[in-house]
């Protein structure tokens, strides 16, 4: 069973289990692509890694297979491995299993983020691409960035609260005029890109998923612990012109209380 909660700047919907979870973010997806297809031709998706692409394999089902209008979608990444697309950790590789090979969608509108190409030179061509296939701009979210908006980024809440590739008080944080920055992490083997905050923020709407209760605690602080600026990169996600919605499923909200507490907030 599905319950929702609204505060000033984001809607949360919580759910009884991960798979409820999965058929609500579908329905999510399928109404903001058919709102977005009602003003213009086209509807543009940046997906994040983590468990969202296999979520996604809902809308390869009925009604959905049917229903959508798939020829209008337009594919990117909220962050990539920069490793060979047939790659296991690659993002489009989990994506392609287990979503875009399940729908009629235009190879040509799935829009590659960089492969194999490291740093900079990766960042700068997947920015490309997206100057070449979003068209729709926004009001800038920081006044050097003229960023494109995207109808739709889809995020994944992790442990310490990052969010896309964007981890805790990492200098990625402050960049303020590229759309896309290459991101190195201690402790992980490979660097990845990830679209920047102004881009996320831009969007028309984001959606952040909280699954499991190894994120329990970044989510409660997420919701009601103001964080010291960039501890939390979940709490700096806030649309300047759009809309936020959770999905939150019990394992995450396990600590949370309906009244906006953290239930074990003395515990380590």
């Amino acid at each position: 069973m599905e319950k929702k909660r609204s505060d000033a700047e984001a809607e949360v919907r919580f759910f009884e289990s991960s798979e409820e979870l999965s058929a609500g973010l579908a329905d999510y997806v399928h109404g903001v692509s058919e709102s977005a297809l009602r003003e213009r031709s086209s509807f543009s998706l940046a997906l994040s890694g983590g468990d969202i692409p296999e979520r996604l394999g809902k809308l390869a089902s009925l009604p959905y297979l049917r229903t959508v209008d798939w020829s209008k979608w337009h594919l990117f990444w909220a962050e990539e491995n920069v490793v060979p697309r047939k790659h296991p950790d690659s993002f489009y590789l989990q994506a392609k299993q287990h979503f875009i090979s399940k729908v009629p969608i235009q190879p040509a509108h799935v829009v590659p983020a960089g492969h194999e190409t490291p740093g900079e030179a990766a960042a700068d061509g997947y920015e490309f691409s997206i100057r070449q296939q979003v068209k729709n701009r926004t009001v800038p979210a920081s006044p050097s960035c003229d960023c494109p908006r995207f109808d739709l980024v889809l995020l994944t809440l992790g442990p310490g609260a990052e969010v896309s590739s964007l981890h805790p008080n990492h200098p990625v944080l402050r960049e303020g005029s590229q759309w896309v920055a290459p991101v190195s992490v201690a402790g992980e083997r490979r660097e990845r890109l990830t679209l920047t905050l102004p881009v996320i923020n831009a969007a028309a709407n984001v959606a952040i998923v909280a699954s499991g209760s190894d994120v329990a605690r970044a989510f409660c602080e997420a919701m009601v612990d103001r964080r010291p600026l960039g501890s939390s990169p979940a709490q700096m996600i806030r649309p300047i012109d759009g809309k936020l919605v959770w999905f939150v499923d019990a394992g995450a909200a396990s600590l949370f209380s309906g009244g906006g507490a953290i239930a074990s907030a003395s515990s380590s």
